[in-house]
């Protein structure tokens, strides 16, 4: 009689070869920053930011959002931030320089966590692992944006920010970046006025409202615009033209910190520089 032994051992083998490997546990104190996909979290090395004083004409911003994250770092009562408005003014990099700049005194303080729009199903996973740590956290959500007709999205980040049962922990805020403060569909035209008084979505701006800080950003003037590049430029020894600067920005069709950043890369392209 044949016995059954190797046979099982061969079915126990081949569903091991199937389950799927175990989950690396991320070292939450190990990096500046990582990137959560949803499900397990990748460090980031280096917190690549500008430094806050290349970061100019949001003044009024950048002073809400560096002190809320100093205090944060601290332990001290911080808020959550909705950072709002035109496309390219600094939102996500002030989020990036203002965590970096706390480090810079205590690099264990503090860490960013980068949250992709789509994997916000799996922040209640990451909520749980991150009030494990004696560590501070900003979760970071850029450019967020519901389809329309989602409910539930809107709903779950309420909850999270304020009042659910799987609220964020005390030692993590969070951070979000839209180009409009109702938070509303990404296909709704770019081209409309992101500072508008009509946006008014009464289920996204319930959503709005329950960020301590909302902070509007606004198209910048022609001389915010120059400032911009004239920061960049001394940062980098590099000369530059108004007149070509304005130039570059008309046919850009736009003025904002991005578009100087772009016009400041082109400038040292054209001197064999890297930047």
């Amino acid at each position: 009689m044949t016995s059954d032994g190797p046979l099982i051992e061969r079915i126990a083998l081949a569903l091991e070869q199937l389950a799927p490997a175990p989950r690396a546990v991320a070292d939450w104190l190990a990096a500046p920053a990582y990137v959560w996909d949803g499900a397990c979290a990748r460090p980031v090395e280096r917190l690549d930011a500008p430094a806050l004083a290349l970061l100019r004409g949001v003044d009024q911003q950048k002073d809400s959002v560096v002190g809320n994250v100093v205090r944060h770092a601290a332990g001290h009562a911080a808020h959550d931030m909705l950072l709002w408005g035109s496309r390219g003014m600094g939102k996500s990099a002030l989020i990036r320089s203002a965590v970096r700049d706390a480090q810079a005194g205590n690099a264990a303080a503090i860490a960013l966590v980068q949250v992709a729009p789509d994997a916000l199903s799996g922040l209640s996973a990451l909520f749980g692992e991150l009030g494990k740590v004696k560590r501070r956290f900003i979760v970071y959500i850029d450019d967020l944006g519901f389809e329309d007709g989602d409910s539930t999205g809107p709903r779950q980040l309420r909850s999270w920010l304020e009042g659910g049962v799987e609220a964020r922990p005390d030692n993590v805020r969070i951070a979000v970046t839209a180009n409009r403060r109702a938070i509303v569909s990404r296909h709704m035209s770019e081209q409309d006025d992101p500072i508008n008084p009509r946006d008014a979505v009464d289920d996204r701006l319930a959503l709005a409202d329950r960020f301590g800080l909302s902070i509007g950003f606004h198209n910048c003037s022609q001389d915010d615009y120059l400032d911009i590049i004239r920061g960049y430029a001394e940062s980098l020894d590099l000369p530059f033209d108004e007149g070509d600067a304005l130039e570059w920005s008309k046919r850009r069709g736009a003025r904002s910190g991005r578009v100087a950043w772009h016009y400041v890369t082109e400038l040292a392209g054209r001197a064999g520089r890297p930047v």
